[in-house]
């Protein structure tokens, strides 16, 4: 267990507006009971997006469910197709709750941020785990492991329906609308692949941005100290006056 794993916890469950207050208020508790490397490993930290975040919540404050979802995604994994019923079912309690998380807090659970929330469940369930991010610290998005992952998400909101006599036109007019649906679905996916590397882009930047508002704090308390050593030094030789 990583010796940051309570401040870890600390800083992922706080509120997300208050994630950047949190970890610089950690990471300085870390730094004065003189855990430098927790303290640096809190520092590093990055803000999540809000899905992230959601995914978060639910491993720390639903661990019955996320642990649900593992167990049956793990049971695929090992050839068990039986476990697909039950894969699903774990989705769609995970997205019921990952619904209620946002609805409490001050983010919607916007069909975007829910399609994210459930590529990200999907994806972190069939790697078994969030690496590279420690359990329950998410901070981007991870993609589902290929376009047939979005269809079971996809499937956590369809409802089975009777089979019916279809009559040839009928055959070939879904048979339209079907490629008509795969070229869209190719379309968004594509335009998916373009948002997420936009998002990584933007991430990037922002953890420079981060490091260098770090390395400015860190000259501000720097120059603090050289004032105040410099006064003590000055009130000495007053003192001696």
């Amino acid at each position: 267990m990583p010796a940051s794993q309570p401040s870890l916890q600390e800083l992922y469950t706080a509120p997300l507006a208050s994630f950047i207050t949190e970890r610089n208020r950690l990471a300085a508790a870390l730094r004065a009971g003189g855990k430098g490397d927790a303290a640096r490993e809190i520092a590093r930290r990055r803000r999540p997006t809000v899905s992230a975040w959601a995914v978060n919540q639910l491993y720390w404050h639903e661990r019955d469910a996320f642990d649900a979802l593992l167990a049956a995604a793990a049971r695929l994994r090992k050839g068990d197709l039986k476990e697909t019923g039950a894969y699903r079912e774990a989705l769609r309690e995970a997205h019921r709750r990952a619904a209620a998380i946002l609805r409490k807090s001050p983010h919607a659970p916007t069909d975007a941020t829910m399609r994210r929330v459930m590529g990200t469940l999907a994806a972190v369930a069939a790697s078994g785990g969030f690496d590279p991010d420690p359990p329950g610290a998410l901070t981007a998005d991870h993609e589902p492991p290929g376009f047939e992952a979005i269809d079971t998400v996809a499937a956590t909101t369809r409802v089975a329906r009777p089979e019916r006599t279809t009559r040839p036109e009928d055959r070939a007019k879904k048979q339209a609308e079907a490629k008509a649906r795969q070229a869209e679905r190719q379309r968004l996916a594509a335009a998916l692949r373009e948002a997420h590397a936009m998002v990584r882009d933007r991430e990037r930047a922002f953890a420079r941005l981060e490091k260098e508002l770090h390395a400015a704090e860190k000259a501000v308390e720097d120059a603090r100290d050289t004032v105040q050593d410099l006064e003590r030094k000055l009130g000495k030789l007053d003192d001696t006056d």
